[in-house]
């Protein structure tokens, strides 16, 4: 398992941007898919974004696609998350995970590895 930590939510309005940074522990960072997440309140946590080990691959969940952005950086071990036109019901702790995987795709499901969350909060 590895160990990961999220920074840079906060409060923004409406229209604006924020980027989010989630830092591993793991010396191998590159043989980790990773992944944002986002539970809002009051309903289920839902799917973002992902990215494969070499970072060249990405996927997106429909209503992010456009104003999201998934990005890693291996030197630092850490995977960004830039959001801009950011909207209300962007209003939610992001989940920064990571799954051991072994060949160069994207995936959106069976992450084990899990940050602590960081709020954003997006006012009107």
């Amino acid at each position: 398992q590895v160990r990961l930590v999220e920074s840079g939510g906060g409060l923004v309005q409406a229209g604006g941007s924020l980027r989010l940074s989630c830092a591993a522990s793991e010396g191998t960072f590159s043989s980790y898919a990773m992944g944002w997440f986002r539970r809002a309140p009051g309903k289920e946590r839902e799917f973002v974004a992902a990215i494969s080990l070499s970072g060249t691959k990405t996927y997106y969940s429909d209503s992010m696609k456009g104003r999201f952005t998934i990005s890693r950086d291996s030197a630092k071990n850490t995977v960004y998350l830039q959001m801009n036109s950011l909207k209300p019901e962007d209003t939610a702790v992001y989940y920064c995970a990571a799954k051991r995987t072994y060949s160069d795709y994207v995936p959106i499901a069976g992450f084990g590895s899990w940050g602590q969350g960081t709020q954003v909060t997006v006012s009107s």
